[in-house]
């Protein structure tokens, strides 16, 4: 069910959320999947719903760096440092969970967990409003294509998810993911906040994004499993795509002034930018799988570290 993005739609989802229920909300980056974080049992059901496994964290999102570190057991100075200069922001923290303070759940039964601050009104205004730490993944079956608009999550986890519906998000693409519980920043998944500027606020950082985490080992943080964010149909990455090599029932996703095969099911274009690509990156790749194609074929981006978030999702999205 949608709503509207009004103070008493949010009121009313901010009391679901209190109640353990879920709510399906707007951030900055992507919808979001929430429940309040410091309830095993709320926690459970966006993994149930999502068919999450169980070794996989979520990220819990709160109202501000204040409300955050209450939830922390000794803060680094690192993780002070982002917080100050990226939240509220499309950056994750991994930390020292506080004992007690958030679901085990939440955490995969790990030690740390992952916070953000999210800059959306909306979110900020739904935080709010709940007055308790949200646990929220993105809203779609696990491993499929994440979402950026409420019809999106409609069309993943069916009609019966409250969704407060505030249209497309802004960056499209999650946040970026740095673990601060040493005295090196670590990346462990690339977002719009660079490994560069993430060095430049922390004093050095290392990216260990390109890892791949088993399922059934613990995890840090989301967004490390092999295959993610992907379409039903198969994603097949390529420097020059040609009907001939994908048949006539394939769907490209071409960059702008790229030439499209003539006998092609279905073609989207993007720009040939980094941040706009990443902002319509999902959005096309649902434009395509609900297009009916059997597979969908991308023409590979530059890869340069300006690109290094869109690769990342799109390598994991073709990963079979």
């Amino acid at each position: 069910m949608r709503l509207p993005t009004d103070p008493a739609a949010i009121e009313r989802a901010a009391e679901l959320l209190r109640a353990g229920g879920l709510v399906a909300f707007p951030t900055e980056t992507v919808y979001g999947l929430g429940a309040r974080a410091d309830d095993d049992a709320a926690v459970g059901r966006i993994f149930a719903l999502k068919g999450r496994p169980a070794d996989n964290p979520t990220i819990v999102h709160v109202a501000s760096a204040e409300a955050a570190f209450a939830l922390v057991d000794s803060p680094s100075d690192a993780a002070r440092s982002l917080a100050q200069a990226f939240w509220p922001g499309p950056l994750t923290l991994v930390v020292r969970a506080k004992p007690g303070a958030v679901s085990a759940v939440a955490r995969a039964g790990g030690a740390t967990v992952a916070l953000r601050v999210p800059a959306h009104p909306v979110a900020r205004a739904l935080l709010l409003a709940a007055g308790v730490p949200v646990a929220a993944p993105s809203a779609n079956r696990s491993t499929a294509i994440s979402p950026t608009t409420a019809e999106h999550v409609e069309k993943s986890l069916g009609g019966g998810v409250l969704v407060l519906d505030a249209g497309p998000t802004g960056f499209g693409i999650e946040s970026t993911i740095v673990d601060v519980t040493s005295s090196l920043a670590v990346v462990l998944r690339r977002g719009s906040v660079s490994r560069e500027e993430i060095a430049r606020v922390a004093g050095g950082a290392r990216d260990a994004a390109d890892r791949v985490e088993v399922e059934g080992a613990p995890m840090r943080a989301p967004g490390a499993m092999a295959r993610h964010y992907a379409p039903r149909v198969p994603l097949l990455l390529t420097a020059l795509p040609s009907a001939a090599a994908f048949g006539s029932g394939a769907g490209y996703l071409l960059l702008e002034g790229a030439i499209a095969p003539s006998d092609a099911a279905a073609v989207r274009f993007s720009p040939a930018e980094p941040a706009a690509y990443a902002a319509l990156l999902y959005a096309s790749l649902h434009a395509l799988e609900d297009a009916g194609v059997d597979r969908i074929v991308v023409q590979e981006p530059p890869v340069t570290p300006e690109w290094a978030a869109v690769n990342d999702r799109l390598r994991r999205a073709s990963a079979r």
